[in-house]
């Protein structure tokens, strides 16, 4: 009679067990929202849900980006959302991404601006946020420019939503966003015919659900987020959650 309390005592008391996984990361929707909203962001229901399939359970609080590196990287947090490998190459990465986004200009709808070249940049006021990963040549145009009025950085945990204030304002004549972020977050903001798209850096690149390299669980996590994931892509959830958002598959 004893044996089934004995084993379930052992199974409790094992690491890993019931784990609560933490993850942390900018607000960034629609990849991660606000925690507690219906709608959380796209990655944060996926996570949350494998986690609680393999009887783990979600902690999702909402950091500035450099903050939820530093800390996800000294381990006191697990994981992080929304990140590439140049965001933090040292980190443990799912090798299938969890979507597929592209750095897109955006300025004021009466703006005569185009972007041509790295050279177009030159007489304009660039808004970016502190610490995301563009692509290496804008990356190098920032470090440069970083203490002129030519390239504005922003460190805040709504970042987004100062820049767009900025641009709507006057003190910035160009931000430079990924195209799903941006488009939801000028929808929530009610400046989506106020402000428009005008050229990409790149073709686009992917987006990672990454965890510390200073975790002890951090690699059975990303095992258990990859598998989770291919069979979500694989049973219809994938494309059902993303429905929520107005994102298709990027496969």
């Amino acid at each position: 009679m004893l044996k089934p309390l004995v084993i379930l005592l052992i199974l409790l008391s094992s690491p890993g067990y019931g784990d609560v996984v933490t993850i942390r990361a900018d607000e960034w929707y629609p990849v991660n929202g606000r925690p507690g909203a219906a709608n959380p962001g796209y990655m944060i229901e996926i996570a949350k849900k494998i986690l609680v399939e393999n009887g783990h359970s979600l902690d999702y609080q909402t950091l500035p980006w450099r903050g939820s590196l530093k800390m996800v990287r000294k381990g006191r947090y697990d994981c992080v959302v929304g990140a590439d490998h140049n965001d933090a190459p040292d980190f443990v990465f799912t090798q299938e991404p969890w979507g597929f986004i592209k750095p897109v200009f955006y300025i004021k709808k009466e703006s005569a601006w185009r972007y041509r070249g790295i050279d177009s940049l030159r007489n304009i006021r660039l808004g970016v946020i502190g610490d995301y990963a563009y692509t290496q040549v804008l990356e190098d145009y920032i470090a440069r420019n970083k203490d002129t009025d030519k390239v504005q950085i922003v460190f805040a945990n709504k970042a987004l939503r100062q820049n767009i204030g900025k641009l709507m304002s006057g003190r910035l004549d160009v931000i430079i966003e990924y195209d799903i972020v941006m488009d939801a977050k000028l929808r929530e903001l009610g400046h989506d015919k106020d402000i428009i798209s005008v050229g990409s850096v790149t073709d686009g690149q992917p987006l990672y659900i990454a965890c510390s390299p200073n975790k002890a669980n951090a690699r059975e996590y990303i095992r258990l987020f990859a598998e989770g994931f291919s069979k979500m892509r694989t049973n219809g959830e994938l494309a059902g959650i993303l429905q929520k958002y107005g994102l298709k598959d990027w496969q």
